[in-house]
């Protein structure tokens, strides 16, 4: 077990991703749903008329189980996005940086295609 970076785990040669990070990409965007907001709102729902009903103790823990496991999973999916976004946001300070040292040396270089790989200026055209 290594604990490597997660924007690191998985990666390619190619700079293609591992099957983790598609499935958090996955799970993100299901997340960033209206369907899952309205599973939540549900899940809430669920969760106080269990309690305002008295039901047995039995569905209140299993209720409030359902609430945890959800929350935790959230929390693990939001960490793992962050630490992304830090990565590629470092990622591309670093390439602007070498790139304007390079623009200041005058000597044209790679440093300009890194540049433009790392903000993906070719997928705005």
């Amino acid at each position: 077990m290594s604990f490597q970076h997660p924007a690191e785990k998985g990666k390619k040669g190619d700079g293609g991703i591992g099957r983790f990070e598609k499935l958090a990409e996955l799970a993100s965007n299901f997340t960033s749903s209206a369907f899952f907001s309205m599973l939540c709102v549900a899940l809430v729902a669920a969760f106080v008329a269990v309690h305002v009903a008295h039901m047995p103790m039995e569905w209140q823990h299993l209720a409030g189980d359902a609430m945890g496991a959800v929350a935790l999973l959230l929390l693990a999916l939001l960490k793992n996005s962050e630490r992304r976004a830090e990565h590629a946001i470092q990622r591309k300070l670093d390439a602007i940086a070498a790139a304007l040292l390079e623009q200041q040396q005058g000597e044209p270089g790679q440093a300009h295609e890194d540049l433009e790989k790392a903000i993906r200026m070719e997928e705005r055209q």
